[in-house]
């Protein structure tokens, strides 16, 4: 099983379960199963259109690098549910707009939106994009202030800069060492930048 069908299995599960909820089980398969891309993009269109159908239809548009896709995964990336975020990351990945880094970048940094931030920082690391390092350090810098609650996004920040070894990243980093719960990470990290 390769990496897509694993994570459409994962998707299609979760999203079948909540349109049985929601009494569209037909609707679903209908959804599941169609392979025009126009049934796919109208979907995204239409008013009323149930979350479930929203994501499973821009999921799909993602994976076969329909560029009707991006808003829809952007706003699912940044949504209070985790494994939307992480459906959304995966198809954006496989989208390749352009305008995604930046998008990334813009979610990564936001302070009103930093509980949902760790697919976004995941993200970046992901693309190796130009706005990556600058974003991973910025929001590296703002989860080591005292008490801050969001600590599993310092931790992502800092392993996004490890793997990405970019040199502008050891300010940051050696800042984080200390940290009780980013410290680990950011000392690996700075292990793989150059010397």
């Amino acid at each position: 099983m390769d990496a897509d069908e694993a994570e459409w299995g994962s998707l299609t599960d979760r999203l079948a379960d909540e349109a049985g909820a929601a009494g569209d089980t037909d609707a679903y398969e209908r959804l599941a199963a169609t392979g025009d891309p126009e049934d796919l993009a109208d979907v995204l269109t239409a008013p009323g259109r149930p979350l479930w159908a929203r994501e499973l239809a821009a999921f799909r548009l993602g994976l076969g690098g329909d560029r009707r896709a991006f808003e829809a995964l952007v706003l699912l990336l940044n949504h209070r549910d985790a494994e939307r975020c992480v459906s959304a990351a995966y198809a954006l990945v496989r989208l390749g707009d352009p305008r995604t880094a930046r998008a990334a970048a813009a979610l990564a940094t936001n302070e009103l939106r930093v509980a949902y931030a760790l697919a976004p920082v995941r993200l970046l690391a992901a693309l190796r994009a130009p706005e990556a390092v600058p974003a991973l350090i910025t929001a590296l810098g703002r989860r080591l202030a005292p008490g801050d609650p969001h600590w599993r996004v310092g931790v992502a920040c800092a392993e996004g800069l490890g793997a990405l070894a970019d040199p502008r990243a050891r300010p940051v980093l050696e800042a984080a060492a200390p940290h009780p719960r980013i410290g680990a990470a950011a000392r690996a990290a700075l292990g793989n930048l150059p010397v």
